[in-house]
């Protein structure tokens, strides 16, 4: 299926050239994941091992190759940069995840991820009556309590980390004790972490099962997988992780814990949406991306979207199949949308994260 018919198949607009697409209205952090976010939510299939075997081809230089195409190629200026930041914005999961983390730290985030930008900008920008913000407050297992109660009634998810984040080490029943626990305390949204040792030993049916007893811990939350990319060490053991993690039925596949040596990168992201790619011609489900680790800067933000926009097209720049993991591009985003309105950048400390 091309690309131009698969937007086309998915009622998909086109950001216009200095229009804010408002998002859809969201329920409140403590509600359950709807089940009508315009998709259906995957329900997962049985382990297909010849479908697997079909993915295993990958060309890391064609991969880099196209990598480079897309990031140069491209120049978003002006009116059309600042509602691309935007949609960044909606789209990005703020983070915490911090040994020194405290009650108090997150419910400044909180506070921040309600009101992002400050008003100046909001009103030298006309988007007082939009509420553009991000999709989701992502916190350590402790912390999910206060971060629901402080997001209540926003629209805002609160996800948490979870299955011995970062390296998902602990047994299987302690790990899915930790789910269940995140999920009781308000939770709707679980990112969970992958053992790596089970993708070198090419133990698939392990890895599917573990996947599988995960996705039913979450009940109604939604599942984002993280594969922990840095430490899989080849492009094909990315491709494999991603398609055995849709087959267990993830809701996200997501790229890195934030915390490996090398997190996020672009040919990393293509293996992975290609596989999204694959997974949605062979099943009809569409699966989210979630990048995460390492993407600080607005500029490498409007990279991944138009990653995502070429690769996957215009239904995966919304909030409910993409993410930014992300703690510190806020703060840059902001920066660069001040300079959009005055020409000038401020410092750091003008867009205080709480």
């Amino acid at each position: 299926m091309s690309s131009t018919s698969r937007e086309a198949d998915l009622g998909a607009d086109r950001l216009g050239p200095s229009k804010i697409t408002p998002l859809q209205a969201r329920t409140a952090a403590n509600a359950p994941a709807p089940q009508a976010h315009g998709i259906a939510r995957n329900p997962g299939m049985k382990l297909d091992l010849g479908f697997m075997e079909s993915m295993r081809s990958v060309n890391r230089s064609a991969l880099e190759r196209r990598v480079a195409s897309l990031t140069k190629r491209r120049s978003i200026k002006a009116d059309n940069q600042a509602a691309w930041l935007l949609r960044a914005v909606a789209c990005m999961d703020l983070t915490t995840l911090n040994s020194n983390d405290t009650d108090e730290r997150v419910r400044r985030l909180c506070a921040k991820a309600v009101n992002p930008f400050r008003r100046d900008v909001v009103e030298g920008l006309g988007i007082a009556g939009e509420k553009i913000r991000p999709a989701a407050v992502c916190v350590y297992h402790p912390f999910v309590a206060t971060a629901v109660d402080a997001l209540r009634g926003s629209g805002i998810h609160v996800a948490a980390v979870s299955t011995a984040f970062p390296h998902g080490l602990t047994p299987l029943p302690t790990r899915l004790q930790e789910i269940e626990a995140s999920v009781s305390d308000g939770a709707d949204e679980i990112d969970v972490v992958i053992p790596r040792g089970l993708v070198f030993a090419a133990k698939w049916q392990d890895l599917y099962n573990e996947i599988v007893a995960m996705r039913a811990a979450c009940g109604e939350a939604h599942l984002k997988v993280i594969l922990g990319t840095g430490d899989l060490a080849t492009l094909r053991n990315v491709m494999l992780a991603s398609m055995v993690a849709m087959m267990a039925g993830a809701d996200f596949i997501k790229t890195s814990t934030g915390k490996e040596s090398v997190n996020a990168t672009l040919p990393v992201g293509l293996a992975m949406v290609r596989a999204i790619r694959a997974y949605f011609e062979e099943t009809g489900y569409l699966i989210g991306f979630k990048p995460a680790g390492g993407i600080s800067t607005a500029k490498a933000s409007l990279d991944w979207l138009v990653l995502m926009k070429e690769e996957l097209g215009r239904r995966w720049l919304e909030p409910d199949l993409f993410r930014f993991g992300a703690s510190s591009l806020l703060t840059d985003i902001e920066r660069q949308l001040e300079h959009h309105l005055t020409g000038h950048y401020s410092a750091n400390h003008r867009h205080a994260m709480g």
